[in-house]
């Protein structure tokens, strides 16, 4: 492909701007790591937090790399430079044209939690329509042929676009995604062709990527603002503080907006929560749409899970499937790995994992469990090493205020002082106690349960591994409870 008809004229605006012999270079495929550059490949040198890309050119240019994309040359100027305004989002779109191949019908969903349970309910909900359908996000992909297991919300865009040509060459028609603010305010979803964008919520979250609440929630509306093209649907839970921001935000794109929740438009194009009753480990819902009452049993635990799920159905809605089949659908959800997942019980005390490591998640998942402890609620949970140390103390109050037993332990403590970690979230935390280490604070709590209790164990979900220092040494929550049950499986 050459390298003009690769970048394209959005990127590189008049060809005159770069000499002909090079709009004219022959390039076989695009690299941002020096240490996976092919010959033929076009090398983009990225700017991050940490490094700057152009300290790689050498390197690259020595692995066979014909050019270099960027925002400023390297001092030496040995190197065929093409300077561009945005080379994080050339990146992305000259991806998407090496790896064209997409699913007809893709959505996009944002917000601080329950994207992955969106995108794994959207999937779901196209499974038993009978559509191919997958998802990828924070657990990685899941697809009708294969499971891969992942670490980033949003992969990088060449690992995106590549993943995107395979799983429609593989027949996946329908495709639901998690849209991180990182992966939003890096560019790594554009040259995605999304037909529909959900939001669920904003919370604290990413204080240490993001300077402002502000910043945070620009960087989730670009996926209305940008990326989901006029027409499209836009599936907003409407039960929210910034919840009118993200449908103005949709409404000048000119997408079409699906409000749900209790404030939905169930008149309209929205669905409208009436009323919800827990029934046993499941909750009786009454819902509207298009002034049309529908009755649906979601075999899910807790309020946030309905907003998920009534996300989960706009989008599936909003990009043509019938309102009628798709509520109905709902009456099968399975929760995403991880997510108030129950994994067991001791003494008739339900046992569950969930993946909250944020104030609002910890608050939800702990408020969902009350009605199932007619005893004590006990949480085990810590917080990651270098991330937000704000949200710890708020963690530890929000902890103490909502359970009956408080136990604090690691979680990813990284490279900080897992004592440090600790002690931040204890302060807050009256009546809290500290076991360290996460198994032995797992089993502490199950050997405890009494019939009428129930245990969360959060912070951690899926993942299968603790990153201390810089390692990653495995660790499961699944397997820490089996351990403690003597079950050998969660």
């Amino acid at each position: 492909m050459k390298l003009r008809d690769l970048l394209g004229q959005e990127v590189l605006g008049n060809d005159a701007a770069i000499e002909p012999a090079v709009a004219a270079l022959e390039v076989s495929g695009v690299a941002l790591d020096s240490r996976v550059v092919k010959p033929g490949d076009l090398f983009f040198a990225l700017a991050g937090s940490k490094t700057d890309g152009v300290r790689f050119v050498d390197a690259a240019i020595a692995a066979g790399a014909v050019a270099v994309v960027g925002d400023h040359a390297p001092a030496d100027g040995k190197a065929t430079f093409i300077a561009v305004a945005n080379p994080r989002r050339a990146l992305a779109l000259a991806a998407a044209k090496f790896f064209p191949l997409q699913p007809a019908t893709i959505a996009a969903v944002t917000g601080t939690s329950g994207k992955t349970s969106v995108a794994a309910f959207t999937r779901q909900i196209w499974e038993r329509l009978g559509h191919a359908s997958a998802s990828i996000g924070t657990i990685g992909l899941v697809s009708p042929k294969r499971t891969v297991y992942g670490s980033l919300t949003t992969p990088d865009p060449i690992a995106l676009h590549r993943q995107l040509d395979e799983i429609a060459r593989e027949g996946v028609t329908h495709l639901a995604f998690e849209a991180s603010s990182h992966g939003l305010d890096q560019y790594r979803l554009d040259g995605v062709r999304v037909s529909a964008g959900g939001f669920t919520n904003l919370t604290r979250d990413h204080m240490d990527y993001h300077p402002t609440v502000a910043h945070y929630l620009a960087a989730k509306l670009r996926l209305f603002r940008e990326l989901v093209p006029p027409g499209g649907a836009a599936v907003i839970s409407a039960d929210h503080d910034c919840s009118a921001e993200a449908i103005d935000a949709a409404r000048a794109r000119g997408l079409h907006v699906m409000a749900v929740g209790r404030n939905g438009d169930g008149e309209g194009e929205g669905i409208r929560l009436v009323h919800a009753e827990v029934s046993g480990f499941s909750q009786e819902l009454s819902l509207v749409h298009r002034d049309r009452a529908y009755a649906v049993r979601l075999p899910l635990v807790g309020e946030f899970q309905i907003e998920n799920a009534l996300v989960s159905a706009g989008l599936a809605i909003g990009t043509g499937s019938d309102a009628a089949n798709v509520l109905a659908s709902l009456e099968h959800l399975e929760g995403a790995k991880g997510r108030l997942e129950r994994v067991g019980e001791r003494n008739g005390a339900p046992i569950f994992v969930d993946y909250a490591h944020k104030p609002d998640a910890l608050a939800k998942a702990l408020q969902a469990l009350r009605p199932y402890a007619k005893r004590r609620l006990i949480v085990v949970f810590g917080a990651g090493g270098d991330r937000d140390a704000g949200k710890r103390p708020i963690m530890g109050e929000i902890a103490a205020d909502n359970a009956d037993g408080v136990i604090i332990t690691d979680d990813n403590p990284r490279s900080e002082k897992p004592e440090a970690i600790r002690a931040a979230i204890l302060a807050a935390a009256k009546g809290a106690r500290e076991i360290g280490d996460r198994a032995a604070a797992i089993r502490a709590a199950i050997e405890e349960l009494q019939d009428g209790d129930a245990l969360l164990i959060a912070g951690k979900g899926h993942e299968t591994g603790q990153i201390v220092g810089s390692e990653v040494l495995p660790f499961s929550d699944h397997e820490a409870v089996a351990a403690a049950l003597g079950t050998g499986v969660a």
